[in-house]
């Protein structure tokens, strides 16, 4: 697997990829975000309201929540709807694309479950040096 990493690396230099423009790079920009996994997850079951999703989150700030969902709406993995309201309330859905982001997100999510303990000795080793 590894030969294959480098090998597609080796083959995008060749190519003259542009690295700023990596396309991995501007997904992951946003998907490797702090809070963005756990909003993903949390609209995984179905729409939320932005209240619902900040009571769900109590760590993230409204500022950030608002950020975090316009960038994922942004990039087509969220959609916003508007409800004609007094006062108006808005209801966030994951979209296709971030519905299918999901099984990726989800092995993920089981790698570090499994690894956390080879993470955290790796970090007592390094951290006794």
């Amino acid at each position: 697997m590894r030969d294959m990493q480098l090998s597609r690396l080796e083959e995008w230099k060749a190519m003259g990829f542009d690295f700023q423009n990596c396309p991995v790079r501007q997904v992951l920009d946003h998907v490797a975000a702090k809070w963005t996994s756990l909003i993903l997850l949390e609209l995984e079951n179905g729409p939320q309201r932005f209240n619902a999703l900040g009571r769900a989150l109590p760590d993230i700030s409204k500022r950030m929540l608002t950020q975090s969902l316009r960038d994922l709406e942004r990039d087509g993995l969220v959609s916003r709807e508007v409800f004609d309201t007094k006062p108006p309330s808005v209801a966030y859905s994951l979209t296709d694309m971030g519905q299918s982001f999901l099984d990726p997100l989800h092995h993920m999510i089981a790698w570090a479950e499994s690894m956390m303990p080879q993470v955290e000795a790796a970090r007592a080793q390094f951290d006794t040096r």
